[in-house]
């Protein structure tokens, strides 16, 4: 059963190494994913399941580590040496947990779960559903970018309909609404190049009808791609 989540975005500018001069123009985002995870480990979910869009489905081991050599620095975490190696999302979301580590979080109870990013809906709401089964007390790290058109010097260009979508999910991420999550349309999310849609989905699909207290604690778009942060726990 799905017991907390915290939704974090996955660019690769969280990790402050990989911004130089400009790493303090996140420090607001990185502090709001560090107080979803507390609020995550608070709950003491076993397992912890990091949830993130990639290429293909797939589940990774505990061999598995995020590499972000590709991205210009010389570091890695979780996992074992010539392991396999987690998508971005995943790897983010390994980061932020390795960054938390140092106040007790217990890395042996965290899984990986890639999503492929073109998964209908329906097949979103089952994987989170048998994610939800794993374990009586399961927590989900949802890993998602909101839609990269929000400006003009956006990755998208700007798009109009960029800021309302947006908008929708902030609401539906604020409210616990997984309804309004499982609602979002693939084929729009796609034209709006939105990173998160399959893993909010999958988020969607572990809390079903359950009763969750939300609360989102970031709401940005500085590069002119929207990240969100917030956290649930069941009520």
């Amino acid at each position: 059963m799905l017991i907390a989540a915290a939704v974090c975005p996955h660019p690769p500018m969280l990790v402050p190494e990989l911004m130089g001069e400009a790493a303090p123009e996140l420090d607001g985002l990185r502090a709001a994913c560090a107080a979803a995870l507390r609020r995550l480990r608070s709950a003491d979910p076993d397992p912890i399941v990091v949830v993130g869009g990639a290429d293909t489905t797939r589940a990774f081991g505990p061999d598995a580590r995020g590499d972000l050599r590709p991205y210009g620095l010389d570091l890695q975490v979780g996992g074992a040496p010539g392991g396999p190696c987690l998508p971005l999302s995943l790897t983010i979301g390994a980061w932020l947990l390795h960054r938390l580590g140092g106040e007790g979080l217990d890395s042996g109870r965290v899984r990986y779960q890639a999503v492929a990013s073109g998964a209908s809906p329906g097949e979103c709401a089952r994987l989170g559903v048998e994610l939800a089964g794993a374990g009586r007390r399961v927590g989900l790290l949802v890993m998602g970018d909101g839609s990269a058109c929000r400006s003009q010097k956006a990755p998208g260009y700007l798009d109009e309909r960029a800021a309302p979508y947006d908008a929708g999910v902030a609401r539906a991420l604020g409210r616990a609404d997984a309804a309004a999550l499982a609602a979002l349309d693939p084929g729009l999310s796609g034209k709006l190049q939105v990173a998160g849609r399959a893993a909010w989905q999958v988020l969607a699909g572990a809390a079903g009808e359950g009763a969750f207290r939300a609360e989102l604690l970031a709401d940005e778009a500085p590069y002119g791609v929207g990240y969100l942060v917030a956290d649930w726990l069941r009520a």
